[in-house]
Order: structure tokens, then C-alpha cells, then sequence
């Protein structure tokens, strides 16, 4: 029998039944509840002695591995019954709060999925079949609690991307590989959009752009700086530097020069490694940053994004606490009414000093992207970066740190150029977010980039709660590129930019001629 079969054969006996379950009394649910809680400890304690046991042996037969298999997708089952009993509609507040008490999809994850397939993996290729079999099996059921126990959907979804990085461990040839890498990528993607302020998920998906380090670094970045920080990607970050040195110095096949160089340039910031040659290292980034403009170009819209938000996650020194610009944002969300006009930080601090070196690359890149006035592939960075000017500038003790090397003139010439566009001037002078009129033609779409800054605390408030919820493209068309998003682009630029003259007089909107203009001083 081939695995194929053996595997339909599998999926159709322990295929978990999708009926609906039928209303029952609060005492009659509470003693199914305790009755499958029991069950599960039973199926779990059994599961890991299992474990145990089998981890001592050198080999085991077939009748072993099923006996296994059979036991953990039990488990599942019960956890399934579990969560959907404790979930009903009769459900009490506390019976409903019973799964995260107890640490049931974590311990599900544990006990009933990673354990197993640890040890399927320590005896390939001899568990091959047998792991190949339970990781379809695994998948499935997921995709079963996904549909039915929302409350915990986007940890299903999560649970799926890693079963599809095992796949791509155990896959037979590249092409095999390569679809379970997306379907990965694509499960996290969809995880992150659900729950969009753990950065866990955007280390996973960091971890699934080893082909492309500007995404990847971008991903490792977010991570750090989203409401939920993942903590361990300061390990992973050090790796990407590591390997990019190792590879370079070896020549073992050529990275892009381009690449690199961003790369060593963040090697400094984060590691405070070569701080005597920071300005060598940035000037040849940024040598190499006009050419890729002119060569990359529409591929430039998804790079200036990612390096745009890189950038200010830089300057916010991984969203250090020790970072002068958090100290300040940290004060303001403390206190509010407080007007902090200076920042007490010593300007020969170490703090002090690795913000200016941060500082320096964004707004020497912005520079860059700014003198190319009329290229629309420079337009998805200008939005980013005025996103993080935006935040920062409601926040004096934060903008005044930042406002005095910001290219303030250089930003005046772009958005009057912008104003030479089809642009309705009510809406960008509105203090509402640019979107009805989207609404009203039917044409709601987020960029790109709205979706690579969610999470992140200096985009945070900026969207409505619908603008995401109400878009059900699937996951990665949500990041294709569609011809109407260029004019999207330009209204939201000149939007932004007018809430930031909004807040400070570091640049001023003229609606009478209409115009910007900046202060000779």
C-alpha cells in the first residue's frame, strides 16, 4: 500500500466528526467538560510516556510507529472535544475561559504534535512513511479546529505554517519543498492578519525569506517591535549577520551587493560592531541605493517599504528601552498632559549616540528617495516614513529629538510635486483617515504596506478597525500590487504630511495657494 493511501485510509478513521453538537444544560455541559478533561490528562499522560520510551530505542517497527501515531491523534481528538464542549453558546464566561486556563493549545501543540514529530524526525529516513502520514494527518485536524474554534484560530493557522516547515524538512525534491514553503509562508501570513501584534509570527516568516534578506531582516525587525515582541529574534538577527559575513568573505556564490550592504549596515547598529567605520559602511549602502532604484524598479515598492520600516525600527534602536525616542514616547503614554519639550539624554550617551548613527541612514535614504521626484516606486517609502513622522510628532519630547536633521526642504519640493497630481484637497486636509471615497467606489484595498506596519505601535491607531477586517483577498494577493494604489499613495503621503504640519511648525500647508513651505531658519 502506498503512503497516499495509507494516508486517506488514516485521515477517514480518525476524520473528526462535523456535526453540530446539541444544546445541553449548564450542569450537563460541566460534567462533559470534566469528563473529556479527564480523558485527555489520561491520553496525554499516555502520549508522553510513549514519548519517553521510545526516545531510549534505537529503532522501531511499524506496529510501534502506529501505536504512536494512533495515540497522538487521540489526543488531538480529545483536545478538539474539549475546546468545542467548553466553547458552546450555553457556555459560561468561566467554562469558556477553561482552555487558556489550563494551556490546552499550547499543551495540544506539545504533547500531541511537536514531541512526536521530534522523535518521527531523530529516526528518519526510517520513519519517513510514517511521519510524511501523521504530518497530513496533524494538518488536517487543524484545519477542522481553524474552522470551528475561532476563538483560538489564528494559533491553529500558526500550528499549520509549522507543520508546513516539517514538510519542507522532509520533502523529496525542491518543487515539493517550494509549495510547502509558501503554503507556510501563507499560513503565517494569515495567522499574523488575525492577530497582527505577535511577533512570533513574523519571526516565522522571517525565517521562511532566507532568499530575500532585505524581507527577511524587515521580518526580524517587526518582530522586536511589535506590541508582543518575540525576544529570541536577537539570536536570529546575529545569524543573518553572521552568515552574510561568512558568505561574503568566502565567496562561496555571489549575494546582492545591495542587500549587503544594508545588511552591514545594521550589523553595526545592532551589534555596535565597527563603530569607527559606521559613516564608511552607510556610504556604501548608499552608493549602491541609486542604482538599485533605477534597476529594481517596481520591485522597489515592496523593498522601500521594507526598508523604510527597518529604518525607523532602527531609530527606535529595536524599540530599546534605554532608546532616547521610547523614553520620550514612554513619558507622554505615562503622562499625557505632560508637555515634555527636551529630552534629558546626554548627547555623548552610548543611547544617544546609536540614534544618531540610525538617524543618519533614514534620513540619508529618505534624501536619496526624495530627489526622485516622479518615480512612483519611491512612493510606498515616503508613506512609511511619514507614518513614523506622524506618531513621533504628536509626541514633543520624541519629534524634537528627530526634527532638526529631518530633511525638512527636500520633503517640501516631493510633496508639492505630489500636489501637481489629481488631488482632492478636502480629503487630505480632513483630520479623518483617507478612506470613505475609497469605500464608495468600491475599491477598498490596503496597500501593501498597511499591512507590513499593523502591529507595530507607531502605526497602531492610524487605520479604522474596518479598513482591514472588511478586505477577503486571500492572504498573499493582499500584498499584490494593484494600478490604483499609486493615486492611493499620493493622497495618503500629502494627507499625512498635513497632519504632521498639524502638529508642529516644522513644515506648513498653504491651502489658499495650495503649497508647502518650511521656514528659511
Amino acid at each position: 500500500m502506498d503512503t497516499s493511501s495509507r494516508r486517506q485510509i488514516s485521515i477517514s478513521q480518525w476524520r473528526i466528526d462535523s456535526r453540530e453538537i446539541r444544546p445541553i444544560s449548564q450542569q450537563q455541559l460541566i460534567a462533559e467538560i470534566k469528563g473529556i478533561h479527564a480523558g485527555f490528562v489520561e491520553v496525554e499522560t499516555e502520549c508522553r510516556k510513549m514519548v519517553n520510551d521510545a526516545s531510549s530505542r534505537s529503532m522501531l517497527n511499524n506496529l510501534q510507529w502506529q501505536a504512536l501515531a494512533i495515540m497522538h491523534i487521540t489526543l488531538i481528538a480529545k483536545h478538539h472535544d474539549f475546546l468545542l464542549a467548553s466553547q458552546q453558546s450555553s457556555a459560561s464566561p468561566a467554562l469558556r475561559f477553561l482552555p487558556y486556563k489550563y494551556s490546552m493549545p499550547a499543551r495540544m501543540w506539545l504533547y500531541g504534535i511537536y514531541s512526536f514529530l521530534e522523535l518521527l524526525y531523530r529516526h528518519l529516513p526510517a520513519s519517513f512513511d510514517h511521519m510524511l502520514s501523521f504530518l497530513y494527518l496533524a494538518y488536517t485536524m487543524l484545519g477542522y479546529l481553524s474552522e470551528r474554534v475561532l476563538a483560538s484560530k489564528h494559533v491553529w493557522i500558526e500550528f499549520m505554517g509549522d507543520l508546513g516547515r516539517y514538510h519542507m524538512i522532509i520533502a523529496e525534491d525542491s518543487i515539493d519543498g517550494d509549495m510547502w514553503a509558501e503554503i507556510s509562508r501563507s499560513r503565517y501570513l494569515e495567522a499574523s492578519n488575525i492577530s497582527p501584534i505577535t511577533g512570533r509570527l513574523y519571526h516565522r516568516l522571517a525565517i521562511l525569506a532566507k532568499q530575500n534578506m532585505l524581507q527577511e531582516l524587515h521580518y526580524y525587525a517587526k518582530s522586536l517591535c511589535v506590541v508582543e515582541p518575540f525576544v529570541a529574534t536577537r539570536e536570529s538577527i546575529l545569524k543573518l549577520f553572521v552568515f552574510v559575513n561568512t558568505q561574503n568573505d568566502q565567496r562561496n556564490y555571489q549575494l546582492p551587493a545591495f542587500d549587503v550592504a544594508f545588511i552591514k549596515v545594521y550589523n553595526s547598529l545592532f551589534t555596535n560592531n565597527c563603530t569607527n567605520r559606521f559613516d564608511t559602511i552607510l556610504d556604501g549602502f548608499l552608493v549602491l541605493l541609486d542604482n538599485q532604484l533605477g534597476q529594481v524598479t517596481r520591485k522597489f515598492l515592496e523593498q522601500g517599504y521594507q526598508i523604510s520600516i527597518s529604518n525607523s525600527i532602527a531609530v527606535l534602536a529595536f524599540c530599546s528601552k534605554e532608546n532616547p525616542v521610547m523614553k520620550a514616547i514612554a513619558l507622554f503614554e505615562a503622562n499625557k498632559s505632560y508637555a515634555q519639550s527636551e529630552s534629558t539624554e546626554d548627547d555623548s550617551s552610548h543611547s544617544m549616540t546609536l540614534l544618531r548613527r540610525a538617524e543618519k541612514l533614514s534620513n540619508s535614504t529618505l534624501d536619496i528617495i526624495l530627489q526622485r521626484v516622479g518615480d512612483p516606486n519611491c512612493l510606498s517609502y515616503v508613506h512609511c516614513t511619514l507614518v513614523f513622522i506622524y506618531r513621533i510628532s504628536n509626541v514633543s519630547g520624541a519629534i524634537n529629538l528627530l526634527a532638526e536633521a529631518f530633511p525638512w526642504p527636500r520633503l517640501m519640493i516631493y510633496l508639492n510635486t505630489l500636489l501637481r497630481s489629481n488631488i482632492n484637497l478636502d480629503r487630505i486636509r480632513a483630520d479623518e483617515f483617507p478612506w470613505l471615497p475609497v469605500l464608495e467606489r468600491g475599491e477598498m484595498h490596503p496597500l501593501p504596506e498597511d499591512y507590513a506596519m499593523r502591529g507595530l505601535g507607531f502605526a497602531e491607531s492610524l487605520y479604522p478597525k474596518e479598513w482591514f477586517l472588511d478586505d477577503k483577498r486571500e492572504e498573499e494577493v493582499k500584498y499584490h500590487e494593484l494600478r490604483i494604489m499609486e493615486e492611493h499613495r499620493k493622497e495618503r503621503i500629502l494627507w499625512l504630511a498635513c497632519r504632521i504640519c498639524d502638529a508642529g511648525s516644522w513644515i506648513r500647508f498653504d491651502s489658499s495657494r495650495p503649497g508647502f513651505t518650511v521656514d528659511d531658519n
